[in-house]
């Protein structure tokens, strides 16, 4: 293990706030701390990278404990990035990143010139060369993010500890910052400690993740065992709506009621209708879904009133018959548009039933713009 805590307990004022904390980094890997804010997060890496003092248990740097490296060459090894704004004053965004280099520099700090192409190169992995003599105080906060990533990439180190370092970016730069950490770890092999509150970026960065709750880790593993639908509800106490592992995207609250609609869905086309019943709090019934298929993923958190067949199986007569009942009790019928193919061929049962007893069938796009008017009288 590159870094690695034994029996860590953290806190303030010498109170421990978690205890046990053990956890390990390897080179080449990237593990993500996640949990409710106020969890504990950043206490724990502030500890790590000895911002804050620790309140029992050992860490180990490179085989070593922390303790025993002094400041100048623990900077050579770890380098963090933390929330705490900063504002230098009348400093270039390329002076910031150039105190990456302390660490490297005489007693003058004077950079040499490989130390002022460590800088530039910082700053072009970051995507941030243009902001290179910007003052560092007249750029956005997603611009400064980058900047002081680029200041800690700048130290050339094993160990890259980050905390929440997504804040303030927009999806383009979440999306090239959380690259340019896999590329760190894949190719330079530096270890990364992280924490995030995207906790659908956390999976598909992650090669290990542990969840910070209470007192003590509540769980870790790979992304495949922690990312679990029961897992995350439970993690971060949801009460309304829910979280869903496969999309990894939270749904809102069901609306509860009879159904004002009977949406013919599948192949994912009934997944942005349910959506939009949840939004104007218009209770729903669809089927006939297949377990497999995404749309059933939506639907059985956003209804209760869902008819659903086994996967790669057939529609039988139980199904047409459930389908048929959630028909007579919705004011309208809705085809989202799915395909109608062999294994949903039983599919037009329902259109011809909808139209024998009088139910108005409206198309999608008729649908959403009845929806989108306000006057949802004008659905029937």
């Amino acid at each position: 293990m590159q870094v690695e805590t034994k029996k860590l307990s953290v806190g303030y004022n010498k109170k421990s706030l978690i205890s046990d904390i053990d956890l390990g980094v390897e080179k080449g890997k990237i593990v993500t701390l996640i949990g409710p804010n106020g969890s504990g997060k950043s206490t724990i890496l502030k500890t790590i990278t000895r911002h804050l003092e620790k309140i029992g248990g050992v860490i180990v740097l490179d085989q070593r404990n922390i303790e025993k490296w002094s400041n100048k060459e623990l900077a050579k090894r770890m380098s963090v990035m933390l929330t705490e704004r900063v504002a230098p004053e009348l400093m270039t965004c390329h002076e910031v990143v150039a105190l990456g280099r302390y660490p490297y520099t005489n007693a003058f700090g004077k950079l040499t010139p490989e130390d002022e192409a460590i800088v530039m190169d910082s700053l072009r992995l970051v995507r941030a060369e243009d902001l290179a003599y910007r003052l560092f105080t007249q750029i956005s906060d997603g611009q400064r993010q980058r900047v002081m990533l680029a200041r800690a990439l700048c130290q050339q180190p094993e160990v890259l500890v980050l905390d929440e370092p997504t804040s303030y970016l927009d999806i383009r730069h979440k999306i090239e910052l959380l690259d340019i950490l896999q590329t760190l770890a894949s190719q330079k092999q530096v270890a990364v400690l992280l924490s995030l509150h995207e906790i659908d970026l956390a999976a598909k960065i992650s090669d290990w993740l542990i969840c910070v709750k209470g007192d003590r880790i509540k769980v870790a593993g790979p992304p495949d065992e922690v990312f679990l639908d029961e897992k995350m509800c439970e993690l971060y106490n949801l009460q309304t709506g829910s979280y869903n592992t496969l999309f990894g995207s939270v749904e809102l609250t069901q609306p509860k009621g009879e159904p004002e609609a009977f949406i013919l869905a599948g192949n994912s086309m009934g997944i942005p209708l349910f959506r939009l019943m949840q939004k104007y709090g218009l209770p729903f019934s669809t089927g006939i879904l297949f377990e497999n298929d995404a749309d059933s993923q939506v639907a059985r958190v956003l209804s209760d009133h869902v008819v659903m067949a086994p996967a790669f199986s057939s529609i039988n007569d139980a199904h047409i018959a459930q389908a048929k009942q959630f028909i007579d009790q919705a004011p309208v019928f809705v085809h989202s548009g799915t395909p109608i193919r062999e294994q949903n061929a039983r599919y037009i049962e329902l259109l011809e039933y909808a139209k024998s007893v009088k139910k108005p069938v409206l198309s999608r796009e008729s649908f959403i713009r009845k929806l989108g008017s306000g006057n949802r009288k004008e659905m029937t």
